[in-house]
């Protein structure tokens, strides 16, 4: 079932529909609460307190649509409180073992791929993971949520309680700032010594990419920017390399909850169920 029939049926007390509906969004609310709280524990605090309150509120809720936004922003809250909490918290402390053990590590592993291959893709997510730990937490939590979690601009203001505006200018300084955190892992420095384009002055075109994607720039704009991309080898580098990260927080594996996660939350959710 998709989730407005899930919705529909846990609204009229269905259980066996709302664990299906909480096991649909649970890899996703535990990876963003690894991301932006940086500690496996406080992840799975979010992730439950983020579950319980979908079963708490499920009766309320106004469709569907909004379900994965609300769920954000709910996780986003306790994220916030867990973070005010710690006195010295570290920038990242949550686990870059990406191929894991079976209780919680991120499974990124392609058995098509050779053993090189899989070391290589295995130090890039480390890359990304402490990269993305790296940035200031206004602009983490913006590219978590558009460029990882894949929410629509609209949607990342809603969680955040911010204007469009205000997401895409953190967005694009976020997507630079991680561009060059991870330009030795992806071994961008050979870019800086290609040709740039003869007789004419480079346009900020790395900015003018992100805000191409954000649909914010006019089609005379984009135009005058393709010419001088195709033109440029710098600039068309440089555009490729920021695609390419992107390219990389859209594959970023979604981590297995933990069975004994999903066991406390089975077992609080019956006793919920039964309260209620």
């Amino acid at each position: 079932m998709d989730d407005e029939q899930l919705l529909t049926a846990a609204r009229q007390g269905d259980r066996r529909a709302l664990e299906a509906l909480l096991e649909r969004y649970q890899a996703r609310i535990y990876r963003f609460g690894l991301r932006m709280c940086g500690d496996a524990e406080d992840a799975k605090d979010v992730l439950q307190d983020t579950l319980f309150a979908l079963a708490r509120r499920v009766g309320h809720l106004r469709g569907a649509a909004a379900l994965p936004t609300w769920l954000y922003k709910v996780a986003r809250s306790f994220c916030i409180k867990r973070r005010r909490r710690g006195k010295f918290a570290p920038a990242a402390e949550y686990s870059l073992d990406v191929v894991g053990d079976g209780d919680g590590g991120m499974q990124v592993a392609d058995p098509g791929r050779g053993p090189e291959e899989r070391l290589a893709g295995r130090q890039l997510e480390a890359a990304l993971a402490a990269a993305i730990a790296s940035l200031p937490p206004a602009q983490r939590e913006v590219l978590i949520l558009r460029d990882i979690e894949g929410l629509a601009a609209a949607q990342v203001a809603e969680v955040l309680d911010l204007r469009i505006e205000a997401v895409k200018s953190r967005l694009h300084r976020a997507r630079l700032t991680l561009r060059a955190h991870l330009a030795p892992a992806m071994g961008l420095d050979a870019e800086q010594s290609a040709p740039a384009a003869a007789g004419e002055r480079c346009p900020d075109v790395l900015r003018l990419w992100s805000r191409h994607r954000e649909g914010e720039i006019t089609a005379d704009v984009c135009a005058r920017m393709e010419r001088h991309v195709s033109r440029c080898r710098r600039c068309a580098a440089a555009c490729d390399s920021l695609q390419r990260t992107l390219v990389l927080c859209q594959r970023a594996p979604e981590p297995r909850v933990p069975a004994a996660v999903q066991r406390a939350v089975r077992q609080k959710l019956a006793r919920l169920v039964a309260a209620e």
